[in-house]
């Protein structure tokens, strides 16, 4: 029974984004916040298991590929991943709390669970171009951002809104200007400049989303890379597979359910 209510409030909340996503082409007058608003609800869904494949390449050329499993509740308040391969790396666990504010990092080598540093969520995560902070889905550029709207423009292949976003004078977000283009049709991102914690005009990152499809009625990016515009490297993070249709326990997210 409990699987089932599950599944008809995902497909309620289904219909009622598409009815959302409706009304905001149906409105000339569309803002920047409407537009960042329901881009974070597609972008954080309730829950979500999958597996997933990161390819970093060096500025030598040289590739270092890890796969995981992923586990997110809250809408991505709390997420959890598992590493499966390489050897060396397999069943290292890191958990995520308060949307990447708390991380928590289990070594099964040692079976011991240290607890990151505030600051660790703007570190690179296994030496790729993601921070923690890129992977902790949040309401961050809600929170965090004044968001202006500017002149559409088509990016990748897409019609896409384009969005300027400026961090407010307190927030701690680790960049300190956004540029967004969001395709019209799914309100996914396609492209995300990141611009400098100290310069504004610094182009420190850009991400590009593509391969979206409709999983579980929500649309979903397949792949996702960044490139790091300083250090030129780039790394690639690939679902291999995903689903929404899930009820995950509160104890998975916890020191000990790290360790199982």
């Amino acid at each position: 029974m409990r699987k089932i209510l599950f599944i008809n409030k995902l497909a309620l909340f289904a219909v009622l984004f598409m009815l959302q996503i409706a009304q905001l082409h149906a409105q000339d007058n569309i803002t920047a916040q409407d537009i960042i608003n329901t881009m974070t609800e597609t972008m954080n869904p309730d829950q979500s298991q999958g597996k997933m494949k990161m390819t970093i390449i060096t500025t030598s050329g040289q590739e270092r590929t890890f796969e995981y499993e992923t586990f997110s509740k809250n809408q991505g308040e709390k997420s959890l991943m598992k590493y499966l391969k390489p050897t060396r790396v397999k069943g290292q666990t890191i958990l995520m709390l308060n949307n990447a504010d708390d991380i928590w990092v289990y070594f099964p080598r040692t079976k011991r669970v240290r607890k990151l540093a505030t600051h660790a969520k703007k570190q690179k995560l296994e030496g790729s171009d993601f921070s923690y902070e890129d992977m902790g889905a949040s309401d961050e550029f809600i929170e965090e951002y004044e968001s202006v709207r500017m002149k559409d423009e088509k990016k990748e292949g897409h019609d896409c809104y384009k969005l300027e976003l400026i961090r407010k004078p307190k927030s701690s977000a680790g960049y300190s200007r956004i540029l967004m283009w969001v395709d019209k049709e799914s309100l996914v991102p396609v492209v995300i400049d990141y611009y400098h914690d100290d310069d504004p005009q610094l182009m420190e990152k850009q991400l590009v989303c593509s391969d979206i499809q409709l999983i579980d009625d929500i649309h979903t990016p397949m792949k996702y890379v960044m490139y790091n515009k300083l250090d030129n490297t780039h790394t690639s993070m690939e679902i291999i597979e995903v689903t929404y249709q899930v009820d995950l326990p509160d104890d998975l997210f916890t020191e000990q359910g790290m360790q199982k």
